[in-house]
């Protein structure tokens, strides 16, 4: 469904997931996750299965929310101090919808920002969202880093 400005009510979840994201509020962003929810970085290009390859970050959503919580811990001294970002969400793309998911791929370029240091970071995503009451929320999302088999110098922020 697309609204009067032309932006789709997929585009605006993902302009708002990055949002929350950029603007530190991880606790906002983890409830956006169905409580099924998976987050997966691959560590390979074209991975397949993330039960019996070696992954970047697979999470259920209990460790996603361990994941949040130590980042935001005040004494998490290695992520001190906390990154700052501006996620670009682009070429959006709806690639399935039953009417009760719908399977989109869109791509993602993420400034990192800390300790006098400047990343960049590029990643396509696909999210799998699951319509509710209330809207959309994720039910899983895999972001695949166009350098996921790189060296990747410890990530800090979340994507």
């Amino acid at each position: 469904m697309t609204d009067s400005t032309g932006v789709s009510e997929v585009e605006r979840f993902l302009y708002d997931e990055a949002a929350l994201l950029d603007g530190g509020r991880l606790d906002d962003w983890l409830a956006l996750f169905t409580d099924d929810a998976t987050y997966w970085i691959p560590l390979e290009a074209g991975q397949q299965d993330q039960l019996t390859s070696a992954s970047i970050v697979f999470d259920d959503r209990r460790l996603l929310g361990i994941r949040v919580a130590q980042f935001t811990h005040p004494r998490a001294h290695a992520r001190m101090p906390a990154p700052r970002t501006v996620h670009q969400v682009g070429n959006v793309r709806v690639l399935a919808d039953d009417g009760h998911e719908l399977r989109v791929r869109s791509t993602l370029v993420m400034i990192e920002f800390r300790r006098e240091r400047q990343r960049t970071w590029g990643a396509t995503v696909e999210h799998r969202l699951r319509r509710i009451p209330d809207g959309l929320r994720i039910a899983a999302k895999r972001v695949d880093l166009v350098n996921a088999e790189g060296e990747l110098d410890g990530i800090v922020a979340i994507f």
